[in-house]
């Protein structure tokens, strides 16, 4: 509950915070939230009380929610050419995947893990990683670039009226929520469904099943983007989901004691999710003008609405109606996601014109060709026709 209550509360601050990071610049937020991450880190490592916990885990949720607009829009201030941005982007989400696989191991390797002191070496990461942005902003030159940049002058309330006019952002931002809410029955409710069809050896077979999860998104993510560089980013995004679909119907048929259906399952939504959670990024950087990219990161910190409330809701459902209901159910809403990107689609081709006349790639197109937020180039005669 305080987890769910605390990641809430956090996509309101990244909405907030990713604005205020296009009028004032990067650089101080970004080092506030490496700083209030070093620090939440800190007390976490030292709480002995209910109450220091909950401190803790609160700041860790605003030291994140503080940290990842500005760092994804970051990219686009860094890096102006569009297929080397999204590459960054791909290479940011592997690496973090990456540290996701390796961490554990290094913590057993280096006799640290299941220690509450653990948490210390985490709080010195993050300082370091603060001293690390002071440098660089003022020392390097992208860094002297980044600062001198003040993105917008537009206030709050001008950047909320911006995003309530696209309405293609904000049907995919429903979208992703849905799919955020959806994946995340694999991360949290899996596990009591599990522990509720009493299926054997469930320690090992859990344990598998994240080992299987990491090694299919960091060998399987670049030969994926590889095979799929011919689809637009909307149709990336329908495979993306149509594959989801399908781990979650063997999810809901499985039984209970066939370990290597288990197994399979889980490398098909781990496929799914390879494709969906590096896309959802070069969504956002896609649609964003360039002087609000910020913004757009921010109000993309609301997909944790979908990622904290499936706790609540699968395991009320599990309780309530059975693990195969919940995943049966997760089947059809894929269905409505499907159905949503394929309305955002339709949409961007009547104001594609209009919102790719503020975006920083339009000045750098040809006369007569616009961009759809699904990354199809066409020209302007074809997008009204």
């Amino acid at each position: 509950m305080i987890l769910s209550v605390s990641a809430m509360a956090s996509a309101l601050l990244g909405f907030y915070v990713g604005a205020l990071s296009d009028r004032y610049g990067r650089r101080r937020v970004l080092i506030l939230g490496t700083a209030i991450n070093a620090f939440a880190f800190l007390v976490l490592s030292m709480a002995e009380s209910l109450a220091a916990f909950v401190v803790s885990i609160t700041l860790c949720s605003v030291g994140r929610a503080i940290w990842e607009p500005p760092a994804s829009a970051l990219f686009g201030d860094l890096i102006h050419e569009k297929k080397s941005r999204e590459l960054a982007l791909q290479f940011r989400y592997f690496l973090v995947n990456v540290g996701a696989a390796l961490g554990p191991v290094i913590g057993v390797w280096a006799g640290i893990s299941a220690q509450q002191s653990t948490f210390g070496l985490t709080a010195l990461s993050y300082l370091l990683l603060c001293l690390g942005f002071v440098w660089a902003f003022r020392y390097s030159v992208a860094g002297k670039q980044s600062v001198a940049q003040r993105h917008t002058v537009t206030d709050f309330s001008g950047t909320l009226r911006v995003l309530r006019q696209d309405r293609v952002f904000l049907v995919v931002v429903l979208a992703n929520i849905l799919t955020l809410f959806i994946y995340a029955h694999f991360d949290t409710s899996l596990v009591q469904h599990l522990t509720q069809l009493q299926a054997p050896a469930l320690v090992g077979l859990i344990s598998s099943m994240i080992l299987i999860n990491a090694l299919t998104i960091v060998v399987l993510q670049f030969p994926l983007l590889r095979v799929m560089r011919g689809f637009c980013v909307n149709n990336r995004m329908l495979t993306g989901v149509i594959i989801l679909a399908m781990g979650q119907v063997w999810f809901a048929l499985n039984p209970a004691d066939f370990t290597y259906g288990w197994l399979g399952a889980t490398f098909v939504v781990s496929v799914a999710e390879a494709i969906l959670f590096p896309t959802m990024s070069i969504q956002i950087d896609r649609m964003a003008p360039h002087h609000l990219r910020g913004s757009y990161f921010g109000a993309a910190s609301f997909y944790t609405f979908g990622w904290s409330s499936a706790p609540l809701v699968g395991g009320f459902i599990i309780e309530w109606l059975g693990g195969s209901f919940l995943y049966w159910s997760m089947f059809v809403l894929c269905g409505l996601v499907a159905i949503l990107y394929r309305h955002s689609r339709r949409i961007s081709e009547g104001t594609s014109q209009v919102r790719s006349a503020s975006s920083k790639d339009y000045d750098d197109r040809p006369d007569g060709e616009v961009e759809n937020p699904d990354g199809a180039v066409e020209s302007k005669t074809s997008a009204m026709a």
